[in-house]
């Protein structure tokens, strides 16, 4: 019969926390290595040729269709037979963050693609047009007028992956990766798994605090990137109160 305790509870809890450095580990590898695969795979779309849309749309469908926990087992023991020899040998010792990278580089980067694509077409052409007629050269014209709207449009999106990522990403532990919930998992095996409903508490404890945090973070930021938008709200706001009180006087 399963126990539950506060006192394995916090033991769960601060044994699975000194983790989060593995999980912070993959999520901004991956996140920083999946948006350059989704930045080429943008610009692959967005050629004029028809032979490289059709294989990034293909990438991305083949990508989407596929379970992560799939991909990942595919990765970790698919990747050292395909390149087979000395050098599939030599992969096989690879850490295990190492191939969990990969995989979620690869799941990250379909999906960034998308982003990319929707915050680019979300800022109006008259944007850029307008940069270059007060005379801002091409470059200034994209860092100050085209990409703060285009991180804007994608912060959201941006925040969502993330999350996703952090969730998905405690699948590693079925490859025996170290992260929060592996750790979990390791302690709770040494407790004979007796306490396995105080270990999911726990587990609970801390993704939901930290899932979040990560919420109002890059809502944070996506503020912080439209600042004139906030000086617009307050002047309209402003006036709005200024012509009640005279209607009211």
């Amino acid at each position: 019969m399963q126990k539950i305790t506060l006192e394995k509870i916090i033991y769960f809890f601060t044994g699975s926390v000194p983790a989060l450095g593995v999980t912070f580990a993959y999520v901004i590898v991956s996140m920083i290595f999946g948006t350059i695969i989704g930045t080429g795979l943008y610009r692959m779309k967005s050629s004029h040729s028809k032979v490289a849309g059709f294989l990034a749309n293909l990438y991305v469908t083949v990508v989407r269709c596929t379970p992560s926990l799939v991909m990942l087992f595919l990765v970790f023991y698919g990747l050292p037979l395909l390149v087979g020899g000395e050098a599939g040998a030599r992969m096989e010792e690879w850490p295990i963050l190492t191939f969990v990278c990969v995989t979620f580089s690869i799941f990250i980067g379909a999906s960034s693609s998308e982003i990319i694509r929707a915050a680019v077409e979300a800022v109006p052409a008259g944007q850029a047009e307008a940069g270059l007629s007060v005379g801002l050269s091409g470059m200034q014209t994209f860092r100050y007028v085209t990409l703060p709207q285009m991180l804007k449009n994608a912060m959201p999106n941006i925040g969502n992956t993330v999350i996703l990522l952090i969730k998905e990403g405690a699948l590693a532990y079925t490859i025996g990766l170290r992260d929060v919930l592996g750790q979990a998992y390791y302690l709770s095996g040494r407790e004979m798994n007796a306490y396995a409903v105080s270990m999911y508490i726990a587990l609970t404890l801390i993704y939901w605090p930290l899932t979040i945090l990560l919420e109002h973070l890059f809502a944070a930021f996506e503020r912080a990137l439209t600042p004139w938008e906030r000086k617009g709200k307050r002047a309209a706001l402003r006036r709005t109160a200024e012509g009640g009180a005279k209607y009211a006087g």
